[in-house]
């Protein structure tokens, strides 16, 4: 079970609605005001002007230092956002416990082995929700906001592109660090040591409270045709926290799963493998299957292996 000890009056379930507000308010002013900072301090430290990295931001990629800029941007604004939010609200506002004295031994050998194999299935069984995802139509009424979303999504899509294009190896750390290292602690912090265990109170049920969040989580991404996967990402980096009561384990899983995406781009772009993070014309049913199995497998058996660990000693 999550750990999140408490005795903050906001942080009752009683006042689930304010908890909630107060978590939005904190979570995007401070995430704005790293932005602002990021965005003062870039022109400095790259040579940009605002006005390239304004153009970046709508779809200008032509400034040389353009990369670089926009990894720290997104590293202090998004990454460093993410975990401060949580900070502030844990130790500031609820005043909660998570006991890494206790989580921190949970963590071992054998669970990070599991979580290696359950992120490699769970990679290979996305393949399958990123095509059923892309194939998401509309009825007609609603023609006007698919229209939108395709436009959203295409924008986002091109961004990730750009971010992704690695030109040298320092860019290729670079995207290491932002995309799958600080996301990985930042939107972990965030939502599974946070919001989940609030949900879990809140709804009164354990599973629902990883599903709720999986889908705030997915959600909060405005990336409508990735939604699906993204949703099960959420579940299954939920699930290794409730299971075993160690944020260790879904900070470690979120990092290879974005540390192994942006390899693969690279290694895509370098001619080494075929890779099309764009494609969703095919998928692979029997890589599918088998991700699925070893997900599975690999998921009932951590939860085995933590079921100690399920209350706060």
């Amino acid at each position: 079970m999550e750990i999140y000890e408490t005795e903050s009056e906001i942080a009752k379930r009683k006042s689930w609605l304010l908890s909630l507000i107060v978590i939005v308010l904190v979570g995007l002013g401070v995430l704005i005001v790293l932005q602002v900072v990021a965005l003062a301090i870039a022109p400095f430290l790259f040579n940009i002007t605002m006005e390239e990295i304004i153009g970046l931001m709508t779809g200008d990629y032509s400034p040389p230092n353009g990369r670089m800029a926009m990894y720290f941007v997104q590293g202090l604004g998004s990454g460093i956002g993410f975990w401060l939010a949580a900070y502030v609200v844990m130790h500031f506002i609820d005043k909660a416990d998570l006991h890494w004295e206790i989580q921190l031994p949970r963590f071992n050998a054998k669970g990070a082995g599991l979580v290696f194999l359950i992120a490699i299935g769970g990679m290979l069984f996305n393949g399958l929700l990123v095509y059923w995802n892309s194939q998401l139509v509309l009825p007609e009424v609603f023609s006007d906001l698919e229209i939108w979303m395709l436009e959203m999504e295409t924008q986002l899509m091109e961004m990730t592109k750009y971010l992704t294009d690695f030109q040298t190896i320092p860019e290729l750390l670079m995207g290491v660090l932002v995309i799958g290292v600080l996301a990985g602690i930042g939107e972990e912090m965030f939502f599974r040591g946070l919001i989940q265990p609030k949900m879990h109170l809140y709804t009164g049920n354990g599973h629902a409270g990883v599903w709720v969040t999986a889908f705030i989580f997915s959600a909060i991404h405005l990336q409508f045709y990735g939604f699906l996967p993204r949703l099960f990402l959420g579940g299954m980096f939920g699930y290794l926290y409730y299971y075993s009561g160690s944020l260790t384990y879904p900070i470690l899983a979120h990092i290879l799963n974005n540390t192994v995406t942006v390899l693969m781009v690279y290694a895509s772009n370098q001619g080494l493998i075929d890779f099309d993070m764009e494609s969703t014309d095919t998928v692979s049913y029997p890589a599918a299957i088998i991700g699925l199995l070893v997900l599975l497998a690999g998921i009932f058996y951590f939860k085995k292996i933590n079921k100690p660990n399920g209350e706060l000693e």
